[in-house]
């Protein structure tokens, strides 16, 4: 296949909105100054799973969404459509509140899976969900050693339903070149996110919660979310707004927003997929310290993903998920090089989007009893099902507050209340990051030439300097 970009739809927010359609119109702004019980600001998985939870509890709340753009637009109607059991921070949270704080944490990640298909199914919401868990593979010798800690610890924080195999396992399960070896666990299905963030919108309607599109929040305060069009009070807002936190006064370093682009093939001949295999349709990732991911779609293509220009200058982020053209070329790369069969096979769609990264890399729930303001969020990129988990925290900590509830086993998981320093000023913020991710990439190619057992030191002293080990 020519390494040519042309004939790439590129940006127009991500695949799944080319392939669902755009909101045939937007909800109505904000038409002025307004109160409300709750008010949430941000219109992806978390703030629309905190409405969905909050109102089906205590249906009398007045509760308000405030979406700068669209329900959806950010991360929700981007990411990968990974719906696994994966949480950033479980491994330091089990250093700072003991080991069994970290399996709790654990066990409500795996339930939550379970949680998001039965919502989805209770609303009628066709996401296009398929529960073939999720396979990570190795394809060096040093991958291998990470693979086989890696599926040691996850067994260690109980996930005793885990398998580890060989090269010819893979091999059935996903022909990937070169793999060696791979850890597959159940708790994983694969999904279509604009369908998802779509009904999950609808039936937070169904339920009376009132939706303003088209109404950027430019500051949050005690009892106050400001926009350009009027100003909610609230006894509680909370600020769902993942990746695009830095554009909130005041918050420009509190959560870094890390890019990552993606890829869509056109659909897979019959005889395509049987060199290929993937008839469990897992979701696909690797051990690589710059990793991938990928799924099989509901309609036969591979959609995959990974870091490619990591960061921009002064936390900015990009409007319609327009990607360079050398960042299409090495996803390609990753898809030639995991399926050779596959050269010539046709890139259709490219995009990007952001997730938000705090200083030492974990997720956190958080609602600050003294000014009612609580947020939640940090997921570095799996979100889709942590956002779930996340939301029906944030639920019990506002109903705790009020007076409507106690403690849960949720308000007692180690990630409620954790804080972090933020991130250092630009230019160190851009240098450390750009310098990061060529140090992983380069680790990366090390690894693949010298064939060498053992993990670069490269990606040992870049995960000490960026706050990830």
């Amino acid at each position: 296949m020519s390494s040519s970009t042309s004939g790439v739809v590129n940006g127009g927010i991500s695949f799944w909105y080319a392939d669902d359609g755009l909101p045939a119109a937007a909800r109505e702004p904000l038409a002025g100054d307004a109160s409300a019980d709750v008010v949430i600001v941000g219109g992806g998985y978390t703030g629309l799973w905190t409405a969905y939870y909050l109102k089906q509890a205590a249906p009398f709340l007045r509760i308000t969404v405030l979406e700068q753009k669209f329900c959806g637009y950010g991360a929700s109607g981007r990411n990968g459509g990974w719906l696994y059991n994966g949480v950033a921070g479980r491994d330091r949270y089990a250093k700072l509140h003991g080991h069994e704080a970290a399996v709790r944490l654990q066990r409500a990640m795996n339930d939550t899976v379970d949680e998001v298909i039965r919502v989805a199914a209770a609303e009628g919401i066709d996401a296009g969900i398929h529960r073939g868990g999720v396979l990570e593979v190795a394809c060096t010798p040093a991958q291998a050693a990470r693979l086989r800690a890696f599926h040691e610890a996850e067994l260690a924080f109980g996930e005793k339903d885990r398998e580890l195999y060989g090269a010819r396992e893979t091999a059935e399960r996903i022909r990937v070149a070169d793999a060696v070896a791979s850890t597959w666990t159940p708790h994983g299905a694969r999904l279509h996110p604009v369908k998802l963030v779509k009904g999950l919108a609808a039936a937070v309607e169904r339920l009376g919660v009132t939706l303003h599109e088209s109404t950027p929040v430019t500051e949050i305060r005690p009892r106050h979310a400001v926009t350009p069009y009027g100003t909610v009070r609230a006894p509680y807002v909370l600020r769902c707004t993942e990746g695009f936190t830095a554009s909130l006064k005041g918050q420009r370093r509190t959560w870094l927003p890390m890019n990552s682009s993606m890829i869509a093939t056109e659909p897979l001949t019959d005889e395509q997929w049987e060199a290929v295999g993937w008839t469990g349709r897992e979701t696909l990732g690797d051990l690589a310290h710059a990793y991938m991911y990928a799924q099989r779609t509901a309609d036969g293509r591979i959609a995959l993903g990974g870091r490619g220009v990591p960061y921009r200058f002064g936390s900015r982020t990009d409007n319609d998920g327009t990607t360079r053209a050398e960042t299409v070329e090495a996803l390609r790369e990753i898809l030639v090089r995991f399926f050779p069969a596959l050269d010539g096979l046709r890139i259709e769609h490219a995009w990007s989007g952001v997730l938000g990264v705090p200083r030492d890399w974990c997720a956190t729930v958080t609602l600050d009893r003294s000014t009612g303001l609580g947020w939640a969020g940090g997921y570095v990129g799996s979100g889709v099902a942590t956002a779930n988990l996340a939301a029906r925290t944030l639920r019990d900590l506002v109903q705790r507050d009020s007076g409507q509830g106690g403690r849960t086993g949720l308000t007692d998981l180690p990630w409620v209340g954790h804080r972090v320093r933020r991130w250092e000023p630009e230019p160190l913020r851009w240098l450390g990051v750009q310098g990061m991710y060529a140090v992983y990439r380069e680790a990366d190619r090390r690894e693949r030439t010298t064939r060498s057992a053992g993990s670069s030191r490269l990606a040992r002293i870049a995960d000490r300097v960026s706050g990830r080990a």
